[in-house]
């Protein structure tokens, strides 16, 4: 594994998201001074959070998988995610409603969804689904740590015996059929492949490697923090400064100071300039790129994942068929993703995510196309697409929900590009085989410069970002988890006020 060059004392981590708080926490832990410089005044970054007439929302993620890996970052300061959040399943993990009246709840414990299944689908599928769960499983473990959680320098790292595993496991065969082999019937079908979504691409064209992400959403379990997903980000930021990190808030970053390919200093709005042995940058590759002064050497251009439109509502009643986390099919599948990544128009039959946690207002999510593929006048299209969304949730059993809404705030990919998300989507570079693996932009792009991420390996999601952070520290370091030793001063942190 390359690592970088010369000196490496002092680290500056662009962006307080949880990639960046990953990477802090990990430099720390290897005896690195690190300062952090985040734009926004609170820690988060795409965890992001709105307050909008007396409702929290949570702007960004609301499934939390595997937080084993947000242990481990703080493991890594002698602290642990127990002591420093209220953490709870979520059960069911998921509700599936269908178009067809069909309801079924999603479990992480096998014998709790073997009879799920068996009720919904017959004792044929249920079956199928335990065949299923041990090739998730199985697959799970042959990625885990030479393929999600790996540095590559070279398509070659891929050449050992574990790629004969994950190739024996089918896992560069095609999702969709992949998990048809297993179940037959289609509704079941979407449940274990909908997630290709995060990484951009199809069901029947994503590799059946990301079948992981199933994995980690019905095997591994779903949890909620208590106070929401913004806990998560407190909690990391909050474990750093004490550790000692300096945590710049409200600072943006104008500039990078460089000699040849050495970063030397990093140079903020209000003009000043911080020294640097190495630099972490966590904005959205173009941003990052642009600020390094970089241009990457790719045979063809980027190819970004589909983007979202999410209706923040504070409502005042409940519907006691919604879950936490529901998922309200439409009749249409194959063509919703046509729709998606290739005509680049709207859903004629959407598919939705609502999330509705306990004590916070509601999140309905709309896949949607990004603004390259599609793009759509969102000041025009938006009041208009947010009224035929509130018509499709009260088609849907949610009676009387435009007339319950009190506060409200409308998120459509315009929305993110003014965040600096390229082609406004939130998810970054799809995970088509050409950006998978070794092929996917790389994290150490200058002498000293590492990238951290949804769009540098491994990927999109929380558990994936996380791994970014970890596997950017690992490029710094050498190595990630020595010994813990609390640094003897403490440097001023720079708090919100």
């Amino acid at each position: 594994m390359r690592t970088v060059t010369g000196r490496t004392d002092h680290v500056v981590v662009v962006g307080a998201g949880l990639a960046g708080l990953s990477a802090t926490l990990h430099l720390l832990g290897a005896g690195r001074r690190v300062t952090v410089v985040e734009r926004d005044d609170v820690p988060g970054g795409r965890a992001g959070r709105l307050d909008l007439g007396g409702y929290r929302f949570d702007t960004g993620p609301t499934v939390l998988t595997m937080p084993e890996l947000a242990d481990e970052a703080l493991h890594a300061v002698g602290e642990s995610l127990r002591d420093r959040l209220d953490l709870r399943p979520v059960e069911p993990a998921y509700r599936a409603r269908f178009a067809d009246g069909g309801v079924l709840d999603v479990h992480a414990d096998a014998d709790a969804m073997e009879a799920e299944v068996r009720r919904f689908a017959g004792p044929a599928e249920a079956a199928g689904y335990r065949a299923l769960r041990a090739w998730l499983s199985d697959l799970y473990r042959a990625e885990k740590d030479t393929f999600i959680g790996a540095n590559f320098d070279s398509p070659l790292n891929l050449l050992t015996p574990h790629l004969a595993r994950l190739a024996a496991l089918r896992g560069f065969a095609r999702l969709g059929p992949s998990v048809a082999r297993y179940l037959k019937d289609e509704r079941l079908q979407r449940v274990f492949s909908f997630q290709s979504l995060y990484a951009g691409v199809p069901p029947r064209k994503a590799l059946a490697a990301y079948a992981v992400i199933a994995y980690m959403d019905t095997i591994a379990g779903v949890y909620y923090p208590r106070g929401g997903m913004r806990a998560l980000p407190d909690a990391l930021a909050a474990a750093a400064g004490n550790a000692g990190a300096d945590l710049r808030y409200r600072t943006k970053v104008a500039w990078l100071e460089r000699i040849g390919g050495r970063v030397t200093a990093v140079r903020t709005t209000q003009g000043e300039r911080i020294p640097c042995d190495a630099v972490v940058l966590t904005p959205d590759l173009p941003m990052s790129y642009r600020l390094l002064g970089y241009r990457p050497r790719r045979p063809v251009p980027i190819t970004w994942s589909p983007s979202a439109v999410v209706l923040h509502a504070g409502v005042d009643r409940t519907w006691p068929d919604l879950a936490h986390h529901t998922l309200l099919f439409g009749h249409e599948w194959d063509r919703t993703f046509d729709e998606l990544t290739r005509r680049g128009t709207l859903m004629s039959d959407p598919s939705l995510l609502v999330t509705s946690p306990p004590g916070q207002g509601m999140f309905v999510l709309a896949p949607a196309p990004n603004l390259r593929v599609g793009p759509i006048d969102w000041t025009r299209v938006g009041p208009a697409y947010r009224d035929e969304l509130v018509r499709v949730l009260e088609a849907r059993g949610l009676t009387g929900f435009g007339d319950s809404i009190e506060v409200e705030r409308l998120v459509t990919p315009k929305d993110w590009a003014a965040l600096g998300l390229a082609a406004g989507t939130p998810f970054s570079a799809a995970h088509t085989f050409a950006q998978t693996g070794p092929f996917r932009p790389r994290n150490l792009v200058l002498d000293n410069a590492v990238l951290a991420g949804c769009g540098t390996t491994p990927g999109v999601g929380v558990p994936p970002v996380l791994i970014s952070g970890k596997l950017a520290a690992q490029r710094i370091t050498g190595s990630v988890g020595a010994r813990w030793r609390r640094p003897a001063a403490k440097p001023r942190a720079h708090s919100p006020r």
